[in-house]
C-alpha cells in the first residue's frame, strides 16, 4: 500500500502539468480532467484510509522512499513520504473538499474564458499542499511549502487585470516569505543541531537537546507557520486575499494554505514540548489572533472580509490549542478538520449569494435573500450554527474542546486563555449572526429605489446603490454549486459528534499526539454552561442591533473601534509605518553610510594616492639642468649634515 503514498500527489500534480501546458485544445474538457484528478487523488487516499484503520494503532505507518535527492556526504535529502494517522485526516481533508471545491468551479468559473488555467492552478495548490503533509522530512516539507505559496500567488491574482488582485497576490506572496524565512532558519538550525531534518531522528531526539537550541527552533517554526495560517504579526494578507475567486478563498480557508501552520506545529509537538517558552508564545500568538479576527469580522460589511476575518479567528483557536501540548494538540486538529467543512460551505455560500446579486460583496446591499436562495440558505445557516458552536453541530464539539484546555494549562495563565476563548466565542456567535441577518433577513435593500426617503435617509439613491449592474434579480445557484454545498453541510452538522463521541477522533490521533485528557479548574458543564450563555449573548446583541432595526445601506461613522476594525485594526497602516517607511529610512541611512563612508574612504584614499603622486610626476620633469640642480642640493645637504654630525 505504501507505493501509492506518491499517486496522491502525482494524480493533481499531473492534472496541473497537463492544463497549464496543453494549450487552448483541452478549453472544453480542462474542468472536467482537473476534478476527475483531484477526485482521483481523494479515492487513493479513502483506499490508503481503509487499510490504515484495518491494522493496529502502532502498525499504521507507511513510507515511501522514492529517491535521493540530495545525497552529499553527511547531507543527505531523500524524496520520501510518510503517511500516519496525522498526515491521513489531513489528506482526506485536503482532497475530499478540494473536490468539492473543484466540482463548485464548474459551475462558478463556467463563464470565464481562462477556466482551463484556473483548474490548473487549482491542481497545483492540491498537489503542493499533499506533498508538505506526506513529507518524512523538513526540507521535503519546505519544497511542498513554497509549492503552496506560489499557487496562491496564481490563484489569488488570477484576475490580474484588477489591479486590487494583482495587489493582493503580491502581498500574501511577500508576507508569507517573511514567515518562510523563518521555515529556513530552523531546518537549518536542526541540522547544525541534530545533523538531519527528517522528521524521525530530529522529533525522537529533540527532549534530550539543548532548551535554547530548541526554543529557537520552535520560535522560527511559528514564525513559518504565523505567514501560512495568518496569525499575528502576519495575518495582513488574509483579507485582501478575497481578490480571487470565491473557490480559491474556500480552499485556502478551509483545506490548504490556512491549515499548514497548524500542521506544522502538531507535527513538529516534540520540539515544542521540549521548549516551554516557545510553546508559551504559540499560545499567545494563538489567544491574540482569534480575538483580533472576531473584532475586524465583526465591522466588516464585505461578506468575504467578514469570514476572512472568522477564519483568523478560528485559526487562532487551532493556534492556541496547539501551544497547549498533548492535552491541545488532537484538538487543534479536530477543530481544524471541522472548520474544514463549515467554513469551506460558508464560503461556497457567499459565492453563491454573489452568482445570484451581480457579484455584491456588501452585505448592506442584500436583505431578504432566503427565500430566493433556499438552498444557500440553509446551508450557509447550518454553517454559522456549526462555526458559532450550536449545541450538537461539528463546532460544539470541537471548539468546546478547546476552550476546556485552556483552562486546563493550569494557574493564571489557563484563566487569562480560558476567559480569551470564552470572549472569542461571543464575539463569533455576534459577526456571525451579523452576517445572517444582513444577507438573509430584513428588508431587501437591494431594491431599486428612486430616492432616499425623507424618513429612511439611510436608504441609497439606485444609481448610487447598484452602480454598473444594475438592480440584481437573486436567484438559486445551478447544481453544480448547490450539491457540494449541501455535500459541506453535513459534514458541518454531523462531523464534530462522530469525531468527538467516545473521544474517536483522539484515539485516532493519540499514536501521533501523545493525547491527555485536560483537567480544568472547574467542571466541564460550568464551562459548556458559560460557553452557552456568552454565545446566546453574542446572538442577542446582533439580533437588537441589526435584527430590530433598518440597516443603512451607507455605513454609519461608528465608534473609533469600529472605524479602526473597519481598516483591519490598522495591520496594514502599522506596517507601512513601521516596515515600510523603516525601511525606507533604513536604506536612505544605508545609501548614505555606502556614499559617505564607504565610498567616501575608497575615494578618499584614490584622491590622497592621486594628489600624492601629481605632486611627485613634477620631480620626473625630464630637464637636465632641473636633475643637476637637485643632485648638487642633495650633495650639498649630505656634506652639511656630515660636517655638522662631525661637529658635535
Amino acid at each position: 500500500m505504501e507505493n501509492l503514498i506518491a499517486l496522491l500527489v502525482a494524480a493533481p500534480l499531473l492534472g496541473a502539468a497537463v492544463l497549464l501546458c496543453g494549450g487552448r485544445r483541452l478549453d472544453k474538457i480542462g474542468h472536467w480532467l482537473g476534478t476527475l484528478l483531484a477526485a482521483g487523488s481523494f479515492v487513493i487516499g479513502a483506499v490508503l484510509f481503509a487499510d490504515m484503520i484495518g491494522k493496529d494503532a502502532g502498525d499504521r505507518a507507511l513510507h515511501q522512499k522514492l529517491f535521493s535527492w540530495v545525497p552529499v556526504a553527511d547531507f543527505q535529502a531523500d524524496i520520501a513520504f510518510q503517511l500516519d494517522q496525522l498526515s491521513m485526516t489531513f489528506v482526506l481533508l485536503i482532497t475530499g473538499v478540494g473536490t468539492l471545491i473543484h466540482i463548485y468551479s464548474i459551475g462558478y468559473m463556467e463563464h470565464d474564458e481562462r477556466r482551463r488555467r484556473f483548474f490548473g492552478y487549482l491542481n497545483l495548490f492540491l498537489a503542493a499542499m499533499l506533498l508538505l503533509v506526506v513529507a518524512d522530512n523538513y526540507l521535503l516539507l519546505y519544497f511542498g511549502w513554497e509549492g503552496v505559496g506560489l499557487a496562491s500567488y496564481l490563484l489569488i491574482g488570477f484576475w490580474q487585470h484588477k489591479p486590487s488582485a494583482a495587489t493582493a497576490a503580491k502581498k500574501a506572496f511577500l508576507v508569507n516569505r517573511v514567515g518562510d524565512i523563518g521555515l529556513s532558519i530552523a531546518i537549518m538550525l536542526m541540522f547544525t543541531t541534530f545533523g538531519t531534518f527528517a522528521f524521525g531522528p530530529v522529533l525522537g531526539a529533540a527532549e534530550g537537546a539543548s532548551e535554547g537550541k530548541l526554543t529557537a527552533i520552535g520560535l522560527m517554526l511559528l514564525l513559518a507557520a504565523c505567514g501560512k495560517s495568518a496569525q499575528v504579526p502576519l495575518q495582513s494578507w488574509l483579507g485582501d486575499a478575497m481578490e480571487g475567486p470565491t473557490p480559491v478563498s474556500a480552499l485556502i480557508h478551509a483545506a490548504t494554505m490556512v491549515t499548514a501552520g497548524v500542521y506544522l506545529i502538531v507535527r513538529s509537538g516534540a520540539v515544542f514540548d521540549a521548549a516551554p517558552t516557545a510553546q508559551l508564545v504559540v499560545t499567545v500568538v494563538g489567544a491574540v489572533t482569534l480575538l483580533f479576527g472576531a473584532i475586524v469580522g465583526c465591522a466588516k460589511d464585505d461578506i468575504k472580509k467578514a469570514l476572512a476575518g472568522s477564519t483568523m479567528s478560528q485559526i487562532g483557536y487551532m493556534i492556541l490549542a496547539a501551544g497547549l501540548g498533548p492535552i491541545g494538540y488532537a484538538f487543534a486538529i479536530m477543530h481544524l478538520v471541522t472548520h474544514g467543512f463549515f467554513k469551506a460551505g460558508l464560503f461556497l455560500g457567499a459565492g453563491s449569494v454573489m452568482h445570484g446579486m451581480n457579484d455584491e460583496v456588501d452585505m448592506r446591499k442584500y436583505g431578504g435573500l432566503r427565500k430566493y436562495m433556499p438552498v444557500t440558505f440553509i446551508t450557509f445557516g447550518l454553517g454559522y450554527l456549526a462555526l458559532i458552536g450550536f449545541p450538537g453541530l461539528s463546532g460544539f464539539f470541537s471548539k468546546d474542546k478547546i476552550i476546556e484546555a485552556a483552562f486546563a494549562a493550569g494557574g493564571t495563565q489557563g484563566w487569562i486563555l480560558g476567559a480569551a476563548t470564552l470572549l472569542g466565542a461571543g464575539l463569533t456567535a455576534f459577526y456571525m449572526t451579523r452576517v445572517m441577518l444582513m444577507t438573509f433577513f430584513g428588508e431587501e435593500r437591494w431594491r431599486n429605489r428612486a430616492t432616499a426617503s425623507p424618513d429612511r435617509p439611510d436608504v441609497e439613491p439606485a444609481a448610487e446603490t447598484h452602480g454598473a449592474h444594475g438592480e440584481p434579480h437573486p436567484h438559486e445557484s445551478p447544481k453544480s454549486m448547490t450539491i457540494p454545498m449541501i455535500v459541506l453541510a453535513f459534514g458541518s452538522v454531523f462531523a464534530g459528534g462522530f469525531f468527538g463521541i467516545g473521544d474517536r477522533f483522539v484515539n485516532w490521533l493519540a499514536p501521533v499526539t501523545k493525547f491527555e485528557h485536560p483537567h480544568p479548574p472547574i467542571s466541564v458543564p460550568v464551562i459548556m454552561g458559560a460557553t452557552i450563555t456568552v454565545l446566546l449573548l453574542g446572538v442577542a446583541a446582533a439580533y437588537v442591533q441589526y435584527g430590530r432595526k433598518p440597516i443603512p445601506v451607507v455605513a454609519p461613522r461608528g465608534s473609533l473601534l469600529t472605524r479602526a476594525a473597519r481598516r483591519d485594526l490598522l495591520q496594514d497602516d502599522f506596517n507601512h509605518v513601521v516596515l515600510v517607511r523603516g525601511g525606507e529610512h533604513l536604506t536612505r541611512s544605508l545609501v548614505y553610510l555606502d556614499h559617505k563612508g564607504v565610498d567616501g574612504v575608497v575615494n578618499g584614499t584614490a584622491a590622497s594616492v592621486g594628489g600624492l603622486s601629481g605632486r611627485l610626476r613634477k620631480l620626473q620633469n625630464g630637464y637636465a639642468r632641473s636633475y643637476a640642480v637637485s643632485m648638487f642640493g642633495g650633495t650639498a645637504i649630505l656634506i652639511a649634515a656630515t660636517l655638522l654630525m662631525r661637529a658635535v
